[in-house]
């Protein structure tokens, strides 16, 4: 068979056949008198599994290799394939990322392209001053998409450079950077979603940020972050809204979580404040200090939970009313001459001896 015939039965064109046989890939078994290459029926096969090979991604210098090595392995050939298919995948999607998130950055000219691809340079660079310098310049006008914004700050271990990261973020996601892509749940629905990591730390990131977001998307993913598994979250969470004011004793969520730290000892000082905070008036604070009261009565007094109570009587001190001073009352008279101690004084402060 010619060389035309293999090429039209084959399907790989006269061109690329000289090329096999020049790489030394393929020999045809004969010559015609007048030297024309013939092909015979092996040659066909040995066509067939290099283009088999090739289609596996293969290149062609070692194709030969691992048809014709002795000492070749199918599996060691398909290892390797799969690792430099990876690697590449991998390398395309990196590349897809980032001109998706440029594309989000909605550039007006090449100009803006250039900053954006600078920026997303600088979010990744290996000094912490870099990064840092990266998240300010978003003032300058810099558009910046809000995705690449919230991959850093989750991934960012320094301190200074994380705080100038929510503070982008906070700013892009409402909308006051150019062609952020902000402005609605983006950001808060990208950081809801680092909630959920298998890593502690990017999970403290997320509420972390999720708290310095304004909105009420970011309150809502908030709100769910009550009923997280991790006490971590569920803290920062407790924190944040309870410092903005949302429902406060209205949310039985988020009073019980607030309750939880102070019996836990685990930030009780803030969740203290953050009671007296909701303690905006008399029926909130009345709902406060019978929550307080109801915890109290659950916890027996005996040495495990003697901390816990008095804890719970001491952030009676940022809370006002009738209630509150009733509950004092009776702590005073307490078992406990720790928590005794402490009503006494409290009543002596609201003036309700």
């Amino acid at each position: 068979m010619l060389i035309g015939e293999v090429a039209r039965r084959s399907g790989v064109s006269a061109r690329m056949l000289r090329h096999y046989e020049e790489l030394g890939l393929l020999r045809p078994s004969g010559r015609t008198g007048s030297g024309y290459r013939e092909y015979a029926g092996e040659d066909i096969r040995r066509i067939f599994h290099i283009e088999s090979l090739r289609s596996l991604g293969l290149p062609l210098r070692e194709i030969g290799r691992a048809l014709d090595g002795p000492g070749f392995t199918p599996a060691a050939l398909l290892d390797d394939l799969i690792r430099r298919t990876r690697d590449r995948v991998a390398a395309e999607t990196e590349l897809l990322t980032r001109l998706r998130r440029i594309d989000a950055a909605d550039p007006a000219d090449w100009e803006d392209v250039l900053q954006v691809v600078a920026l997303l340079q600088a979010l990744r660079s290996h000094s912490p001053e870099d990064r840092q310098r990266a998240a300010l310049s978003t003032a300058d006008g810099v558009p910046v998409p809000v995705e690449a914004l919230v991959e850093a700050v989750l991934r960012e271990t320094d301190a200074s450079v994380a705080g100038a990261l929510r503070w982008a973020l906070a700013r892009a996601d409402a909308g006051d950077g150019v062609g952020t892509g902000g402005g609605g749940d983006g950001g808060a629905a990208l950081l809801a979603e680092g909630l959920d990591s298998p890593e502690a730390a990017v999970r403290e990131r997320a509420v972390r940020s999720l708290a310095e977001l304004p909105g009420a998307a970011a309150a809502a993913h908030l709100r769910e972050a009550l009923a997280h598994p991790d006490d971590a979250v569920r803290a920062y969470a407790a924190l944040a809204l309870g410092a903005h004011g949302a429902d406060g004793p209205d949310d039985p969520a988020l009073l019980d979580v607030l309750l939880d730290m102070i019996v836990a000892g685990r930030n009780d000082t803030d969740a203290a404040d953050v009671l007296g905070v909701l303690a905006r008036d008399t029926a909130a604070a009345d709902r406060i200090a019978a929550a307080l009261a109801a915890r109290l009565a659950r916890l027996d007094g005996g040495p495990p939970d003697a901390p816990a109570r008095g804890r719970l009587a001491q952030s009676l001190a940022a809370v006002p009313g009738p209630v509150a001073s009733r509950v004092l009352r009776e702590l005073a008279r307490d078992g406990d001459p720790a928590v005794a101690l402490t009503a006494t004084y409290l009543l002596r402060l609201h003036g309700a001896e």
